[in-house]
């Protein structure tokens, strides 16, 4: 029988952590962090890389401890007023190829012990990609429809971001696309909940929601040329 590549203990120091984010108490309990949190995150792209290599090849799964796709858990405080120095949440993101070049669509995979999912799609696209996608709306919209509305995508997905409280310049503010327009994020989120992770059946959980947000990332990549 399969075994979980998520522990509890991964939760259970992230609410420890919580409580005690000051670099004595992380020192101390660096050990733990090691292997409870980042070596089973570290796990669990590993196991995701082949699978991920079928259903969503231009997605990198890189399983290292350092620069690979498990993210840093120091925060940077330089501009925040907010000076804890650890993220309470493991981070992993899964990069489409391309992203050394352009802010190409990609997977996020968020656990924290109030919240876990996985993100789908294109967070704060630079001017150029944004532009690119909503010209791709503008140009196709009911492409853009039946990519929103695809029945199985969003029977797991809902859309989230932040949207302009104004409209582009480059367009009417009573186009009829104007909601998805004025988007300034286009992700998506399937929302997870703590058993789904530590269970043993995560890996191929994840890859159905990566075979499921198909359609916004076909989309999204053919607005900027990329392949998906």
């Amino acid at each position: 029988m399969a075994q979980p590549v998520i522990p509890q203990a991964l939760f259970r120091f992230l609410r420890e952590l919580q409580s005690n984010n000051n670099r004595d108490w992380f020192n101390e309990n660096k050990l733990r962090y090691q292997t409870e949190v980042r070596d089973p995150a570290v796990e669990l792209v590993r196991q995701l890389d082949k699978p991920l290599a079928r259903s969503a090849p231009m997605l990198s799964a890189i399983p290292k401890s350092h620069g690979g796709s498990v993210m840093r858990i120091y925060r940077d405080t330089r501009f925040s007023k907010d000076k804890t120095p650890y993220k309470t949440n493991v981070g992993i993101s899964l990069r489409h190829q391309a992203d050394t070049n352009i802010h190409a669509p990609g997977a996020y995979i968020h656990l924290a012990p109030d919240e876990c999912f996985i993100g789908m799609g294109c967070w704060r696209p630079e001017r150029n990609v944004l532009a690119a996608i909503r010209n791709a709306i503008d140009k196709d919209p009911k492409a853009w429809i039946k990519t929103r509305d695809h029945k199985k995508f969003r029977q797991d997905f809902e859309f989230a971001g932040e949207r302009l409280k104004t409209t582009p310049r480059q367009y009417d503010k009573t186009h009829p696309m104007i909601d998805d327009l004025r988007r300034i994020d286009f992700i998506a989120l399937a929302t997870l909940s703590e058993a789904e992770m530590t269970s043993a059946e995560i890996v191929q959980i994840l890859i159905a929601r990566v075979r499921a947000a198909r359609p916004l990332m076909q989309f999204l990549c053919d607005a900027i040329e990329v392949p998906y």
